[in-house]
């Protein structure tokens, strides 16, 4: 008569406790297989995009490659070719700087020391 009250585990012993653990384990390697990873990669380009300076070579997200020539809250201004045109960008279209400013301050300034 009340056959539904009995607890009947399956063939491998779990029962429901163990479905649950496998569900938990599943989250935890999804954390930190996935989530963890992508948050520390949006600080690091957050970071990146920051720290920009005056005189950064910066290629955006579509593939423009410049120098900056100026920088507001949210924008930059770069100059991209011989005929020195001025593009505005924000700065999440930043992908990646190729040449900060202050490193080839320090290249120049070691080339002068060796002469």
């Amino acid at each position: 008569m009340f056959t539904f009250l009995e607890s009947t585990t399956p063939a491998g012993g779990y029962g429901a406790w163990g479905t649950v653990i496998m569900i938990v384990i599943m989250f935890a390697a999804f954390y930190f297989f996935a989530i963890r990873p992508q948050k520390k990669q949006e600080k690091e380009t957050q970071n990146m995009r920051n720290s920009l300076s005056i005189g950064d070579e910066i290629v955006t997200i579509g593939g423009i490659v410049g120098i900056i020539t100026n920088i507001t809250e949210e924008t930059i201004t770069i100059i991209s070719s011989r005929d020195r045109t001025r593009i505005q960008f924000l700065k999440s279209a930043v992908s990646r700087v190729q040449v900060a400013a202050n490193t080839t301050e320090n290249e120049e300034t070691k080339s002068d020391d060796k002469k």
